[in-house]
């Protein structure tokens, strides 16, 4: 249920704050208001939401840095809500631990759905793990019970996206899941066009897990298709 979720609104132009509000009441969340990033900071800490729509481009403390030091202190949902269209920016936002990047102009029923997704992937997570430990090989363990990647060794720390990403490749190893099915499985349908998602955190997931992300044993590229993860049970065949 998403009744009564509380989501902060990080903005300085308060017709936008206005305009946010009255769209989010309307489908039943509660809401609360912080002009820039150090009333953002308490607000996060003190009334714990869950979730923060961010604007970046705000006075003292941009947004970039704001959410920088949200993970600091939380793991809560962030939305970057921003006038910033280039790509380097919403990679930028995304490499920063945030879970979705809208621009602005932005139509109501696109942020209301994206709340809406966002929400229902932290509730997924949180309730649809595999159990038990998966060993991949020598170099590779994951357990899903307790969120721990293993990697030669060293514990690997993950980005909740990351886990997501991996989660579903791992538990389909050895099968083609395009990137229409990992938009699906990870982000939500509501992402249908948002391929460079993938992309970018498929880069992610190599640099962490990949002896040499740039030629891949785990993660294999279906040129045009999709991703691939090892099949890691026939090979110990």
């Amino acid at each position: 249920m998403m009744d009564n979720r509380k989501i902060l609104v990080v903005d300085d132009e308060p017709r936008m704050v206005q305009l946010i509000t009255m769209n989010l009441k309307l489908e039943g969340f509660t809401v609360m208001s912080a002009s820039d990033g150090y009333q953002a900071l308490e607000k996060v800490t003190r009334e714990m939401p869950d979730l923060v729509i961010l604007d970046i481009m705000m006075p003292d403390m941009d947004g970039y840095e704001t959410l920088k030091r949200i993970r600091e202190i939380s793991s809560v949902p962030v939305i970057f809500l921003s006038v910033l269209g280039e790509e380097q920016d919403r990679v930028r936002g995304l490499d920063l631990g945030a879970d979705d990047y809208i621009t602005k102009p932005f139509s109501p029923r696109e942020l209301v759905s994206r709340i809406k997704a966002v929400l229902r992937r932290v509730e997924l997570e949180s309730g649809n793990r595999k159990s038990g430990e998966i060993v991949v090989d020598s170099d590779l363990r994951v357990n899903f019970d307790q969120r721990k990647v293993i990697v030669r060794g060293r514990e690997v720390r993950l980005r909740p996206t990351e886990y997501r990403l991996l989660y579903q490749l791992v538990t389909n190893a050895g099968k083609l899941l395009t990137h229409e099915t990992l938009l699906a499985r990870v982000w939500g349908p509501e992402y249908q066009d948002e391929d460079q998602y993938v992309r970018l955190y498929i880069t992610y997931l190599r640099q962490k897990i990949e002896e040499d992300p740039k030629n891949p044993k785990y993660i294999l590229s279906e040129r045009g298709l999709g991703y691939r993860f090892a099949d890691y049970d026939k090979e110990r065949v």
